[in-house]
């Protein structure tokens, strides 16, 4: 099967709208980041992020596709006029790579939020689903939430027991942390982007009697802020900051576990970790 069939056929696997619209190929960015894909394809990785050593060990096992959930060079769009212009010394190698092995990129972004097949006519966030199934949190999803899961309401634990057990299970290098770290936790939640302004992230926080965030992101102002000052006061609200590829990753992990469904044929499939990208020191 070449590799143009193999994505034609995950994208239809996929629920294909999202944001309430049916995903526009003029303007998703789930385009084909780098490579000819009319070619017969060898072998698939999934992966959050096309990182190098992600590239290196797909060559090693023979494959020839990578779908990766992000950017391949470094700015939302994968614009790569930039880099040309400029020579810029690491695109140009990281281009040689994937040129030795005839390496394919591929971004599925958009049709895997916009949902998998749950097996009854209906779909779910296939990122977030991977999360959840990653943790072993699938039965803990709020009902409400099962086909956007990003609620959940987990056996009660302390925001340490809980930390210790994400960098474990998710193999992290470490997580920051907001409020103290002996509250117990048995509402979750996994927040969108908070880039700027939080209202609705605090208003959950108050209203929704949420006890821990894990977010993608965490900044110093807003929502971190908000959390601090509870903290100090005496309620209970806490951040897990993992980072954004560390929390979304587990959804390309958990597509390995669909492709032979959706391709209806036996290309070896694997997953690799694109990892944790920081190091932490700590006192």
């Amino acid at each position: 099967m070449q590799i143009q069939e193999v994505i034609n056929k995950i994208k239809a696997y996929h629920k294909g709208e999202w944001e309430g619209k049916v995903i526009d190929e003029a303007t998703t960015r789930d385009k084909i980041l780098y490579g000819n894909p009319n070619q017969e394809c060898t072998g698939i990785v999934t992966t959050c992020w096309a990182t190098v050593d992600v590239i290196k060990q797909a060559a090693t096992k023979g494959a020839n596709l990578i779908i990766a959930h992000e950017a391949l060079f470094w700015n939302h769009g994968d614009h790569t006029e930039w880099l040309t212009e400029s020579g810029n010394q690491t695109f140009l190698a990281k281009q040689q790579l994937l040129d030795e092995h005839n390496i394919v990129v591929w971004r599925d972004h958009d049709y895997i939020h916009s949902g998998i097949p749950m097996g009854d006519g209906t779909y779910t966030d296939g990122i977030f689903y991977g999360v959840a199934d990653k943790l072993g949190w699938v039965d803990y999803i709020c009902p409400d939430d099962i086909h956007n899961p990003l609620h959940f309401e987990i056996p009660t634990t302390t925001v340490k027991e809980l930390a210790e057990f994400l960098v474990k299970r998710l193999h992290l290098n470490g997580v920051k942390i907001l409020g103290n770290t002996s509250n117990t936790v048995s509402k979750v939640r996994i927040p969108f982007h908070i880039l700027a302004d939080a209202k609705d992230s605090i208003m959950e926080a108050d209203q929704d009697g949420l006890d821990c965030f894990l977010t993608m992101e965490l900044i110093d102002f807003t929502l971190a802020e908000y959390i601090r000052d509870s903290s100090m006061l005496g309620f209970n609200k806490s951040v897990i900051g993992m980072g954004h590829f560390n929390l979304e990753e587990p959804g390309m992990e958990y597509m390995i576990k669909y492709i032979p469904e959706a391709l209806q044929c036996d290309i070896p499939c694997t997953y690799i970790q694109s990892g944790d990208m920081y190091e932490y020191i700590v006192k």
